[in-house]
């Protein structure tokens, strides 16, 4: 088993190769004064089984081109195998034809990583879990909701009422209120663009209670503060929010502070800082990672992982 990452979250990586008790690849990722991506891998990795840790966050263009050349690179310097750590995969939100002339832009990326000689992806909390079906190899999709429970639990929030700020995530945020035995409640919205939402209602009742957002991602925060809002107008006593991946681009860290949400916990999956906002939480997710990469390195299963 060999670790090779690029620029894209080289923190994390260390950190996933420290639960595992190895050392990360030797090799050099830059790029030419003119933007072109350069990689050239220092050590021998012949016949080994490579994991390459790599998410593909802010900026996406270039994340997603250093994979695809370390990949090419591992595959011509004969590595037996070639997994693809991507714990935030970009481009999840373009996964179908929602208007006229648009790509399905998830599906071209997962026709380049296979293309390139990817032969394993591990990915986590994928915003819409039919992307799996976009491979031909096998995809392992794991969930940040273990990790997230513990971390409540400890907290010791009680009283609460799970809120799934759209129809979409239901599932998972049913998922939680079954595991805090909690009631659930979904706000129906209507998206007028990327950065803005209208939200129209709360479906549920969060008079009094104790509220959780969860969702797979947020951008700008538009989303979920419009759902704390209109929670806060229903009722609620206190809002917290529970997020896979945190970018805040744009107007996001502004939005988040001036919302009712308490405390936002999110992963370690993107480059986000605590210090960018008072109310993020950082939970470390490599551990999950660590456990998965050695369970396919040992052919093991790895379905436990990915049980909601």
């Amino acid at each position: 088993m060999k670790l090779l990452t690029g620029n894209a979250h080289p923190e994390l990586a260390k950190k996933v190769a420290d639960c595992l008790e190895v050392d990360l690849v030797d090799a050099t990722v830059n790029s030419f004064p003119d933007g072109e991506t350069f990689v050239q891998i220092h050590e021998n990795i012949r016949d080994t089984d490579l994991y390459i840790i790599q998410p593909t966050c802010t900026p996406a263009n270039q994340n997603l081109m250093e994979l695809l050349i370390m990949v090419d690179a591992a595959r011509r310097a004969s590595a037996g195998s070639i997994t693809a750590v991507i714990p935030f995969f970009g481009y999840a939100r373009q996964d179908r034809k929602d208007k006229s002339r648009v790509p399905i832009t998830a599906k071209l990326v997962a026709n380049l990583l296979s293309s390139s000689g990817v032969d394993r992806v591990i990915t986590i909390d994928l915003h819409a879990p039919q992307i799996q079906g976009f491979f031909d190899i096998p995809v392992d999709h794991l969930y940040a909701k273990p990790v997230f429970t513990e971390v409540i639990r400890k907290k010791g929030w009680k009283d609460l009422v799970v809120l799934s700020p759209d129809v979409g995530g239901v599932k998972i945020a049913r998922s939680y209120a079954e595991a805090f035995e909690a009631q659930l409640a979904i706000v129906a919205k209507n998206r007028l663009s990327a950065t803005e939402v209208e939200t129209m209602d709360v479906i549920g009742d969060v008079k009094g209670k104790n509220v959780i957002i969860v969702d797979d991602m947020t951008e700008t925060a538009g989303t979920l503060c419009a759902a704390a809002r209109e929670a806060k107008k229903a009722g609620a006593k206190r809002i917290f929010a529970v997020v896979s991946h945190t970018l805040l681009v744009g107007p996001g860290v502004k939005r988040l502070e001036d919302s009712d949400i308490e405390i936002l916990l999110t992963t370690n999956t993107t480059t986000i800082e605590a210090a960018e906002c008072s109310k993020i939480e950082i939970v470390g997710i490599e551990k999950t990672l660590a456990e998965a990469i050695r369970r396919c390195h040992n052919g093991e299963s790895v379905s436990s992982l990915f049980d909601l």
